[in-house]
């Protein structure tokens, strides 16, 4: 069995991981952490190995895979135990076929998932209803699984309005929707706990900015990226935040990764943004940009 240990946990959406590397690798080397989820690394399996097998071992991580070339892909480092490794979710519909969406593994004594749920595109769509089919029956499988666990992703829902910018903005959209809504909080009703927003309930917190119209500057995000504890793990978070730094500077993803500390903070309790935003987007009515 593995020993329970400190760990720090981070998930990241980091948008192809090929195109990611020169930023990657040091911010593992910056941000230490011990588990790493992380979302759409648009490889195959073969391909991510040939990249990164080599310097992920030089840092200590043993990795496991769930990848498909172009579109979505998984993956989940750690550097302190990876057994019983599952990919895909049991019961879960594909669009056609299965996709690359999930893969769980325990590491460290805590079972963590790595997530990228589907995005469901327009509401009442197919893709939209094969979302909440999927998130379904990633609600059985957590369900049925040990009570340590961590879910951690791109989960593509805002889980309140306080996770928008302007939820006027998101009216007709996705991610914001009753149903989706409705969807994660069946999750958390397991005993699921949204740490970030738990540690910081107040606080304007956002972990995706779309590129185009100065969206990051002017901060005018969404937070769609979440690391759910169970019961049994949520208590051990000494910090939760959102590394906005890794989402400035040149060739960034669209998400920033949400990073939660167990048992220790290395930085101490910092967040829940760093560094925080220099702009809020004022008082002016903001359209999203594919709204234009």
């Amino acid at each position: 069995m593995t020993t329970v240990e400190p760990v720090r946990v981070a998930t990241w959406n980091v948008n192809s991981v090929k195109q990611r590397v020169p930023r990657l690798l040091p911010w593992l080397d910056q941000r230490q952490p011990d588990v790493v989820c992380l979302q759409e690394t648009k490889l195959a399996d073969d391909a991510f190995t040939a990249l990164l097998e080599a310097p992920l071992k030089e840092r200590g991580y043993e990795f496991a895979l769930f990848g498909e070339t172009q579109w979505n892909g998984v993956a989940l480092l750690s550097r302190v135990g990876l057994e019983d490794v599952a990919v895909g979710i049991a019961g879960a519909p594909g669009f056609p076929h299965v996709e690359a969406r999930a893969v769980a593994a325990t590491c460290g004594g805590v079972r963590v998932h790595s997530l990228y749920v589907p995005n469901g595109r327009e509401p009442d769509s197919d893709h939209y209803k094969y979302k909440l089919e999927w998130l379904a029956a990633l609600r059985d499988v957590l369900e049925a699984g040990p009570a340590d666990a961590l879910v951690c992703g791109d989960i593509n829902i805002a889980p309140a309005d306080a996770d928008l910018f302007d939820p006027a903005a998101y009216i007709g959209h996705t991610h914001v929707t009753e149903p989706e809504r409705a969807a994660l909080q069946a999750i958390e009703a397991l005993g699921f706990h949204d740490v970030v927003r738990e540690r910081w309930p107040d606080k304007r917190i956002f972990s995706y900015w779309d590129y185009r119209a100065g969206m990051f500057h002017r901060d005018l995000g969404m937070r769609i990226d979440l690391i759910l504890a169970s019961s049994s793990v949520a208590p051990r978070a000494e910090a939760a935040w959102i590394d906005r730094h890794a989402r400035k500077g040149t060739g960034p993803s669209d998400h920033a990764p949400v990073i939660v500390d167990l048992d220790e903070a290395p930085d101490g309790d910092i967040g829940p943004v760093v560094p925080p935003p220099s702009a809020s987007g004022g008082n002016k009515k903001v359209k999203l940009p594919q709204s234009k």
